[in-house]
């Protein structure tokens, strides 16, 4: 055991101590670098290389044929000259709306919500119950001059002296 121990502090010794300032190469504050002279935010507009943001597969995808003529049906409008405005902007709500429910992609942003009906027999009950309550009710509510003056106009409101408004 004594053999081991020897061995154990023999071998700690002649391990190379680490310094306790670090090399040049080794220093953890060689990235702490000034970003106020990189460029101005929004208003740098010259401090990136547009080349470099390109997708060169989008571009090489959006050239157009000469020799094929495009499909695009906005452009070339059908005219209804005997149709009323109103009914060519109906058909034209009418398709875009059959071409969005038939969209797998669309995400359901609409839902249809319904409500229980707060009507007879609701545990609810109805709101017209509070206007049946009288004024004159056996309520004592002169306390509430003795809460102080934040709660002044409450007394004054509730209360059944001779300065109260009702």
């Amino acid at each position: 055991f004594v053999l081991v121990l020897v061995l154990l502090i023999v071998t700690m010794r002649r391990r190379k101590k680490e310094p306790l300032i670090f090399d040049e190469e080794r220093d953890i504050r060689e990235n702490i670098v000034r970003y106020d002279d990189e460029g101005g935010g929004e208003e740098d507009t010259e401090a990136f290389d547009m080349a470099a943001l390109r997708n060169l597969n989008i571009m090489r995808d959006t050239k157009t044929r000469r020799d094929v003529t495009p499909e695009i049906q906005f452009l070339s409008r059908p005219t209804f000259k005997s149709i009323p405005d109103n009914v060519i902007f109906r058909e034209f709500i009418w398709e875009r709306l059959k071409e969005a429910d038939v969209d797998p992609c669309a995400p359901p942003y609409d839902s249809l919500q319904t409500y229980a009906f707060e009507g007879n027999g609701s545990v609810a009950e109805s709101l017209s119950s509070l206007d049946s309550i009288s004024s004159n009710s056996d309520q004592n509510y002169d306390y509430l001059s003795d809460w102080g003056p934040r709660f002044k106009r409450l007394a004054d409101m509730y209360g059944t002296g001779p300065d109260c408004l009702y």
